[in-house]
């Protein structure tokens, strides 16, 4: 075989391999809405009292996901028709000011990207802030991470997904509340997602086989690895193509999502999906439903 007709077949390969891992952009608008509204829980798993408030803040300053705009909509679909949530988006941190926060029973942290160099959102946007010393500017965006953990402490709920882990990414504390931070992941791929547990009640929405989803396969550091949370999906790490060179893991597993408590608050970490195409999964739904109950305190466990 010649050369060049070699070498265009290995890019030919190359390119429609790459392809075949991320999944194309789904338009936003009325079709997908409905089809989601069709898919979504007719109730919630679990009793409630009464309609809770939650934030959903939706705000990047790194890496966007296009599936940003999809999951708050979903998120706003899944507790409209449940009638179990009333939904405010944003992406103002005024709200992370502690009054602000007070007015919600739980937050959810929309793939909150932060830049890499600091790995701070909140110092992302400040430090745009004209004629204020920075180091002021540092002192505030420290302060209102404070808040938000302040906020958990006293009995708020968190739910972050996906790409939320890197909101505070460098921050040891934000690191312990949310259970880990992101380290890296791999190129999109389709992986089988499993159970950590079946008869855990957050978990009852899937098969005891779990499920199979395309996605960016995460990988964690800092407080990840004291495994203080309770897990709740993972996958195999041998099944997982692409790791980073001589840090390849041929054993054992890495959760996707797990739950902890953090004084009298809850936090929970849902890492699927980075594509809208995993919405389509009415059991998907129906977990980050029962997820949001789990925060603000609908489900009985610790």
């Amino acid at each position: 075989m010649k050369p060049f007709i070699f070498y265009a077949i290995v890019f030919f390969s190359f390119v429609t391999f790459a392809k075949a891992q991320s999944l194309e952009e789904v338009d936003l608008n009325d079709t997908w809405r409905g089809k989601i509204q069709s898919l979504a829980p007719e109730e919630t798993s679990f009793e409630f009292e009464k309609k809770k408030k939650i934030l959903v803040f939706s705000l990047h300053t790194g890496f966007n996901h296009w599936v940003i705009p999809h999951t708050e909509e979903m998120i706003k679909i899944i507790s409209e028709k449940s009638e179990a949530f009333e939904v405010v988006g944003s992406k103002d941190i005024a709200w992370f000011e502690s009054e602000n926060l007070a007015q919600f029973d739980g937050v959810v942290l929309n793939n909150t990207c932060s830049i890499a160099d600091h790995r701070n959102l909140f110092w992302d946007v400040l430090k745009e802030t004209a004629g204020v010393d920075s180091a002021v500017l540092m002192k505030k965006a420290m302060e209102l991470e404070a808040n938000l953990i302040s906020y958990v402490q006293n009995g708020g709920g968190l739910l972050l997904i996906h790409g939320a882990i890197t909101t505070q990414n460098n921050s040891p504390e934000f690191s312990r509340v949310v259970g880990g931070s992101f380290d890296y992941h791999p190129k999109q791929q389709r992986f089988q997602v499993r159970l950590a547990d079946s008869a855990h009640p957050l978990v009852q929405a899937f098969p005891v086989e779990g499920f199979s989803h395309v996605d960016e396969p995460y990988f964690y550091k800092n407080a990840y690895v004291n495994l203080d949370f309770t897990p709740l999906l993972y996958f195999n790490n041998a099944e997982i193509e692409g790791q980073r060179k001589g840090q390849e893991l041929t054993e054992g597993k890495t959760y996707v999502s797990w739950i902890r408590s953090e004084e009298k608050g809850r936090v929970m970490y849902i890492s699927p999906s980075h594509n809208a195409q995993s919405f389509d999964n009415p059991r998907l739904l129906r977990f980050y439903l029962d997820g949001l109950q789990y925060i603000v305190g609908d489900v009985p466990l610790n």
